[in-house]
């Protein structure tokens, strides 16, 4: 049995704040704001993790109001997740995700998300997509106010 899940998330840009983005941290003058460390596409994998789950979203688990939250590392939160889909019996089979944002350019840090976000996911990273798109100028991505992220993610019963 398969389970599908999708998930997305933005965050505000602001300087002084780190910019991490699938758990690596990304040389940038702005950072993503956010009660957690703000990272975007983790957040994202997280709420697609959820959703093929139907255990409600991120927010729910983890909410931005409980101060044991408070600049939480969203790699140990998606080991969290994690631990929630073997409890169902489930392991992830591909993760497919894209990251909006208009500066710094990511290529260079792609491969090391990849190994980060597999590493946690138990799978290798030729089973975890990253892709970078800007905004082209236009919304808040484009003006550089803002950075999203969209995952979906394949969950396949185990036998």
């Amino acid at each position: 049995m398969f389970r599908i899940g999708i998930g997305c998330d933005t965050h505000r840009l602001v300087e002084g704040r780190p910019l991490i983005i699938g758990g690596v941290s990304i040389l940038s003058a702005f950072g993503a704001e956010g009660h957690s460390d703000a990272d975007v596409l983790t957040h994202a994998i997280i709420d697609a993790i959820l959703g093929a789950l139907a255990e409600g979203d991120i927010g729910t688990h983890f909410p931005d109001h409980d101060p044991q939250w408070r600049n939480a590392d969203s790699l140990q939160l998606l080991a969290r997740v994690m631990w929630l889909v073997k409890e169902r019996g489930y392991a992830v089979e591909n993760v497919d995700a894209v990251i909006m944002l208009e500066r710094p350019k990511l290529r260079p840090y792609v491969a090391a998300m990849r190994e980060k976000l597999a590493a946690i996911l138990g799978v290798s990273a030729e089973r975890v997509s990253v892709k970078a798109k800007t905004g082209e100028g236009m919304d808040a991505v484009g003006e550089g106010r803002a950075i999203s992220a969209q995952a979906v993610v394949l969950l396949m019963r185990n036998a």
